[in-house]
């Protein structure tokens, strides 16, 4: 097939922007269920990005089940639901504040939990998946970067190991949805380094299988996210509003 024109990368969004085109691509038809989407070096001349920003955005495509990546053989268009093409729209019905703070109401209602059933069921492998992400995230905070692309593929991959198809569908949408503010928050001097940390502290409750522990660790990160991106009182004042199974473990 001929690849469709592509247009060269130039926002500071790189992967994000990647994962727009494509799926843009995708709901006008011109890419279709099956297609092979070019190599990895193809695709960076192609967005002239690099091959990092490349391979981000195809995990994250395939996170939200757009592409399927077949190891030696590349990515593919999966036969596309309807639920998915939507998601974009959800950018134009919800702009205002008030919806930005019910979803974060959904995302801590949903990833602590999920951080549960990640510290009950994640693999060796989703583990050390998660370990490399971190270690990537950590390398771009250093370097003075905010490490949003790591940020999106630790969520997405904690939502994964949860191993429960349904759940990651829904924590993929909700982090799309707050892209911008996610983004916003990271902007926040000294934020992408506690932001790190954070997902450093929900990792290790996971690999030490403490429930508790995770789900506590989640919560506390997504209240202080919740606190920049909309003011500080309101997510302070709904922390002790959150449950935890059983006892809670202190934060950190």
């Amino acid at each position: 097939m001929r690849w469709p024109d592509l247009e060269p990368i130039k926002s500071a969004r790189i992967y994000a922007e990647i994962v727009r085109q494509v799926k843009q691509l995708i709901a006008e038809g011109k890419l279709k269920s099956g297609d092979r989407l070019p190599p990895e070096r193809d695709l960076a001349e192609k967005f002239v990005v690099s091959r990092t920003s490349v391979r981000e955005a195809l995990r994250a495509l395939e996170s939200r089940g757009l592409i399927e990546i077949r190891a030696g053989d590349g990515a593919f268009v999966r036969d596309i639901s309807v639920e998915t093409l939507i998601e974009p729209l959800a950018l134009v019905i919800l702009p205002h504040r008030e919806a930005v703070g019910e979803l974060f109401e959904a995302r801590r209602l949903l990833e602590p939990a999920i951080a549960t059933l990640a510290a009950r069921r994640a693999t060796p492998e989703e583990i050390a998946e998660m370990e490399r992400i971190l270690k990537a995230q950590g390398k771009e905070v250093a370097e003075g970067r905010t490490g949003v692309a790591q940020d999106a593929a630790f969520h997405a991959a904690l939502a994964g190991s949860a191993h429960n198809r349904a759940i990651s569908r829904i924590v993929n949408a909700l982090m799309d949805l707050l892209t911008q503010s996610r983004e916003e928050s990271l902007q926040t001097p000294g934020r992408p380094a506690r932001s790190h940390q954070d997902h450093l502290r929900i990792l290790e409750a996971i690999r030490r299988r403490d429930e508790m522990a995770a789900h506590r660790a989640v919560l506390d990160h997504l209240i202080a996210v919740e606190g920049l991106v909309m003011g500080a009182q309101g997510a302070v004042a709904r922390a002790g509003d959150e449950p935890s199974p059983g006892r809670e473990t202190p934060a950190r």
